[in-house]
């Protein structure tokens, strides 16, 4: 019996050990899922051993723990560090739901849960390939995996733990399924993700509330303020108007840009998708080039004043923005913190207090495709796919990725499952079964094809 086989004989229990995982909200963004990230935690430490793991460990760190696991086979053989992440997105809105975030429901062939994709589901297809490896006696080279708690919160603790451990991480390249395929009919491997900046904005009027009656009209309201200033930010056509936002973007060539746009995309289904009208953005530019080459800014959210039920005339003392920015290559996320900070400060007017708060931030990766990993990956994809994947630029982050190579001298590839439909950090989130079995087949095959192309260059 080959790995394949044996994922075939065992298809509805690892569905229903990842069921089991996706019920613990690990939610690392809020406090009182603390015990729910350590319960996470354990249950990834005992699924690392179950498969087959020499040893795992729940580490600690000044936030949530990070779980170590290896199997070394042989010394002398490469070694791959896989990296995941246990915590999930808070689930908010929960009325937009259409079955319990954390009760996972099967049908149509996906799974409904918050992580089902991002990133449970994918991290679990490591582990259930390492399984079906072991028992074949199959494994082809060492594995080490960091599956952390702290992603969905900017891997604050992550640098000094990497620090600390960099003898544990010893390895040869990082393997990360947090990433998205164009679709399982157009396989896919991101060779790049954009960076990011990620801030908040708090507006300071009056030293409290107000009756929106008796001061209305004679006090500045912070909502319409901070409005008027996010409003600002970009131009008629659509550009971020940071001075200097733009200064270290490295424009594509006019042959990137082709091969940029080659990848298949149907606008019109991409609108449908998601019921708009039209789309927006940067002009002159690609829906493809705006999510994957382009920076952009973005309000993520907005408050102040009243917003229960009913109503209350208010005049707000604060109003509140967080706002994110996405990153291209040389853009560095501090230097954009300073420079969106300095213009904030300088738009804001003098009748309100205006405090910026950076939170997190990451640099943006390229990952060559003419490397040992990413041949070994595309040649893994094609194996089970039957087609050989496009290379895409990613419009998310993963700010582990540019510090494994800091802090570790390791590079990494992505070679991810999800899809860009499967909702990850929105009301029903899912992950399809097929994508699920698909990157359990498909794992086996990486390890195989970049330890024969590592001995073959030694």
């Amino acid at each position: 019996m080959n790995a394949s086989q044996y994922l075939e004989s065992n298809k509805q229990r690892f569905l229903d050990e990842l069921i089991e995982l996706l019920r613990i909200p690990s939610v690392s963004a809020d406090s009182r899922h603390n015990e729910d990230t350590k319960r996470c935690a354990e249950a990834v430490k005992k699924a690392l051993l179950d498969a087959g793991c020499q040893k795992a460990e729940v580490c600690p760190t000044k936030g949530h723990p990070c779980v170590l696991g290896e199997l070394i086979i042989d010394p002398n053989l490469p070694t791959v560090l896989t990296y995941g992440h246990y915590d999930v997105q808070p689930p908010d809105p929960l009325d937009l739901w259409t079955s319990p975030p954390f009760e996972p429901v099967v049908k149509d062939g996906k799974i409904y849960a918050r992580g089902a994709c991002d990133d449970k589901g994918q991290v679990f297809m490591h582990i259930k390939a390492l399984e079906s490896m072991v028992k074949t006696n199959s494994l082809p080279c060492n594995l080490k995996f960091i599956i952390e708690g702290e992603e969905e919160v900017g891997s604050a603790n992550l640098e000094a733990f990497l620090k600390s451990n960099k003898k544990r991480l010893e390895a040869d390249i990082v393997l990360v399924s947090d990433t998205s395929m164009i679709s399982m009919e157009t396989p896919s491997i991101e060779s790049g993700l954009r960076g990011l900046t990620y801030m908040e904005v708090e507006v300071t009027g009056p030293n409290r509330d107000l009756h929106s009656g008796v001061f209305g009209g004679a006090v500045p309201n912070p909502i319409t303020v901070l409005a008027e200033m996010i409003a600002s930010l970009h131009d008629k056509k659509n550009k971020v108007k940071v001075k200097g936002f733009y200064k270290d973007v490295v424009e594509l060539t006019p042959e990137e840009r082709v091969a940029l746009n080659k990848a298949p995309f149907d606008l019109e289904a991409y609108k449908k998708d998601l019921d708009i009208s039209d789309i927006w953005g940067e002009e002159g530019y690609t829906t493809l080039e705006r999510t994957g080459v382009r920076p952009t800014l973005e309000l993520n959210g907005i408050w102040g004043g009243y917003t229960g039920e009913g109503a209350k005339t208010v005049l707000p003392s604060k109003a509140t923005a967080k706002i994110s920015m996405r990153l291209v290559p040389n853009q560095k996320s501090k230097k954009i913190a300073k420079l969106f900070e300095k213009h904030l400060m300088k738009i804001a007017p003098p009748y309100v207090k205006v405090k910026v708060t950076e939170h997190h931030g990451g640099e943006p990766v390229v990952t060559p495709t003419n490397s040992e990993a990413y041949l070994a990956a595309a040649k893994a994809i094609e194996t089970t796919f039957g087609k050989k994947p496009i290379p895409t630029r990613g419009g998310g982050s993963i700010p582990i990725i540019a510090l494994f190579e800091r802090v570790l001298g390791i590079k990494s590839v992505l070679m991810g499952f999800g899809l860009d439909s499967d909702n990850i950090h929105s009301p029903n989130e899912h992950y399809g079964l097929f994508n699920y079995y698909k990157g359990i087949e498909t794992i086996p095959h990486f390890l195989k094809n970049y330890t024969e192309l590592k001995q073959k260059s030694k």
